[in-house]
């Protein structure tokens, strides 16, 4: 008994004698420039480049933009273009119409006052997409699996990127005509309707595709978006913009090793961290990492639309939220005036023979999931 208790004690003794191992990395200010964008070499097309800082790992901070830089195109030419902030961290050119025979670079200069030149890059021309399509997988997870196909008939193009934005038609849990300014009760018209709603989202998922081992240029259902089954994504009706670049060999080795860096880790047998080499950097700094890589390419696109009645099981992210139904006398002089004193409720429909249904203002107004009202042009 006596050795149990003094290993007991020996043990609560190293507990109390732990410390956590935090690596100097963990803490390191270290805040490096994050280059994202293409070069769009697409007649009349802009080019849009996000600039960042990478972050801490202890940082609450969810993005941290890179404001204020001075960002051009330059052609081997010596043609330069300056790019505009239109938000932060955003840099947006005019309309350009770039010599696809010329090559291009990234020229930046930050608030601080570092350059950071971009390699000279060829402009690659994207073929059209031929075929957007989809599959519902079988059962147990009936997720939802988007393809692309595409081909090049004078085989120059071999190694191919894909990025997306998807958009999704979602509703509130009951339909309404009314809604609150004030404490005063107003009703709805195709303008300002509540219950049809639509949010969108860029991909952050990396798609890759090549076809340099085979002996034809061709890209047949290369995946690109996987929608879990039951998402609210195919709750009503379901969109995604499928956007393609072509790289070169270098490019997609990058791009390669950041896919797989940043989604495919989590075991023993996962392929390990590899080290990313861009084509960008500080021309004062050599030593200083500089995280992404500089393409031009001109983009082609298409857009596929999925129903939610083309899909089996799904049930479209049905609601967790109270949505009881309950009721309020109306105002007996003006049955518009509004009274009720929480806040979290807003009114349903009149009654017949007097008061007024409410019901959660979540349950009754669809941008309260954050998405519009203002149904796209494309839809």
């Amino acid at each position: 008994m006596r050795t149990l208790y003094l290993l007991t004690g020996a043990l609560l003794l190293t507990m109390a004698c732990k410390q956590s191992y935090e690596p100097p990395a963990i803490k390191a200010p270290n805040r490096f420039l994050v280059v994202e964008g293409v070069i769009n070499a697409t007649p009349g097309a802009s080019t849009v480049i996000l600039l960042s800082r990478t972050r801490n790992l202890q940082d609450t901070v969810v993005s941290d933009p890179e404001r204020a830089a001075l960002v051009q195109i330059e052609s081997s030419g010596g043609t330069q273009y300056t790019l505009t902030e239109s938000a932060n961290g955003r840099y947006v050119s005019a309309p350009l119409s770039l010599n696809a025979s010329q090559n291009y670079r990234l020229k930046i200069r930050t608030s601080n006052g570092s350059e950071y030149l971009s390699d000279f890059v060829p402009v690659k021309i994207s073929p059209p997409i031929d075929s957007l399509s989809w599959k519902q997988a079988d059962a147990p997870a009936k997720d939802v699996t988007v393809y692309v196909s595409t081909h090049d008939a004078g085989n120059n193009s071999r190694y191919y990127r894909w990025d997306f934005t998807e958009t999704w038609q979602y509703r509130s849990v009951y339909e309404t005509d009314m809604y609150l300014i004030g404490n005063y009760i107003h009703f709805t018209d195709s303008t300002n309707q509540i219950y049809n709603c639509w949010s969108t989202t860029p991909s952050t998922l990396i798609a890759l595709g090549s076809s340099v081992k085979l002996s034809q240029d061709v890209i047949d259902k290369a995946p690109v978006a996987v929608i879990p089954q039951n998402s609210p994504k195919i709750g009503v009706r379901y969109s995604i913009l499928v956007r393609q670049y072509v790289l070169t060999p270098e490019a997609h080795k990058f791009f390669e090793i950041l896919q797989k860096n940043t989604e495919q880790l989590g075991t023993l047998f996962d392929p390990q961290p590899s080290q990313l080499a861009g084509n960008i950097r500080n021309i004062n700094n050599t030593g200083e990492p500089v995280i992404g890589f500089v393409t031009a390419s001109t983009v082609t696109e298409k857009r596929l639309f999925i129903n939610k009645a083309e899909v089996v099981d799904w049930t479209g992210g049905l609601p967790s939220i109270d949505c009881t139904i309950a009721f309020t006398p109306q105002d007996p002089v003006d049955f518009r005036v509004w009274h009720y004193s929480d806040t979290a409720y807003s009114p349903y429909y009149f009654v017949t023979g007097g008061g007024i249904a409410i019901a959660r203002k979540t349950c009754l107004d669809c941008r309260r999931k954050g998405g519009t009202n203002q149904k796209p042009s494309f839809w």
